[in-house]
């Protein structure tokens, strides 16, 4: 079965905690910071889960790394395959690199550079296609029909959402006693993950998950109670223009998860502040949980809150024009 499979057995925290000690020669633990000036102007006390301090600079790296190790000898033999705008990429790029096996990433047309760079400089093999999922997917299934490598979906696969809960788990362990914790949401990779630490450790925790509007097909799943993805993601947070994953609601909805959307400028000024106050440079896609905490100040106010700021692969180059649209 292929591991993105939609059928696959759903993760549970056991899965989370043999994901913990399987990668932990090789991921960070990355610290939890805190801002009382962000404190003062949320009306909450905020704990930042500092993932852009993670090996290739994103959250990323935990589920990739967890899959890779998770392969036997001979399934490792063949290498590994994804499609990735940038960070999975990168992560698992990294990951085989350490396993010492081959790795093949498909990289969508208009992929921010920085982040495609990353991915070459741990040593993938690159194969472009154009900017849909349809061909992301399509190129995807030739390359592993070519090389016979193992398929690890950026944020569907059983294994790469255990991974990315241990950066929950580390942060309920570090702060018990949250009120609340808020991720960002494209695949819901990251927001699966964090559900399932959440539920064992900290059942009287609240989800939120922070979204773009520009790509808001989380929001009106939940609405809907069923996947809707319709419409062509419009958001310059590119690390959650992802549709959401079959096996990811199904997580999210049992832990009775929020989505709650901001735009694009929204994001920014949050980039911006995380900047100005903290001195942390995080993607515009990891902002967007700050930015949800400032948009909805009721419901986060007197709570203390665990963020995840998922990464900080920001294009340089790029930033001027971002910071200026913002």
């Amino acid at each position: 079965m292929n591991a993105s499979d939609s059928r696959a057995p759903l993760p549970a925290f056991a899965d989370v905690q043999t994901a913990a000690a399987r990668i932990a020669p090789y991921a960070h633990v990355t610290p939890v910071l805190h801002s009382r000036a962000l404190d003062a102007m949320t009306g909450a006390s905020l704990y930042f889960k500092a993932e852009h301090l993670q090996r290739v600079g994103a959250f990323k790296f935990r589920g990739a790394c967890n899959a890779v190790w998770s392969l036997t000898a001979a399934q490792a033999a063949c290498g590994v395959v994804t499609h990735s705008s940038g960070n999975h990429g990168a992560a698992l790029a990294l990951a085989a690199q350490l396993r010492g096996i081959a790795c093949h990433v498909v990289v969508p047309d208009g992929a921010v550079a920085a982040k495609v760079a990353a991915i070459a400089h741990y040593g993938a093999q690159l194969h472009r296609c154009a900017a849909t999922l349809a061909a992301r997917e399509a190129m995807c299934a030739q390359v592993q029909a070519t090389t016979g490598g193992n398929s690890v979906h950026p944020y569907t696969d059983p294994r790469v959402i255990a991974g990315q809960g241990t950066a929950a788990l580390e942060l309920l362990t570090a702060q018990p006693g949250l009120d609340a914790l808020v991720v960002p949401l494209g695949g819901g990779g990251l927001a699966a993950g964090t559900a399932l630490a959440m539920r064992a450790l900290a059942p009287h925790c609240r989800l939120y998950l922070a979204e773009p509007a520009g790509a808001a097909d989380g929001a009106r799943s939940f609405a809907a109670g069923a996947l809707d993805h319709a419409g062509i993601p419009d958001t310059i947070c590119d690390g959650l223009r992802g549709t959401l994953g079959a096996i990811n609601f199904e997580i999210l909805r049992a832990c009775d998860a929020q989505v709650l959307t901001v735009d694009d400028v929204q994001a920014v000024a949050a980039l911006r502040l995380l900047w100005s106050r903290t001195k942390q440079l995080v993607e515009p896609s990891s902002a967007t949980v700050l930015a949800a905490v400032l948009a909805h100040p009721a419901v986060f106010a007197g709570r203390k809150v665990g963020v995840i700021l998922s990464g900080g692969n920001v294009d340089l180059d790029a930033l001027p024009g971002l910071l200026a649209a913002g």
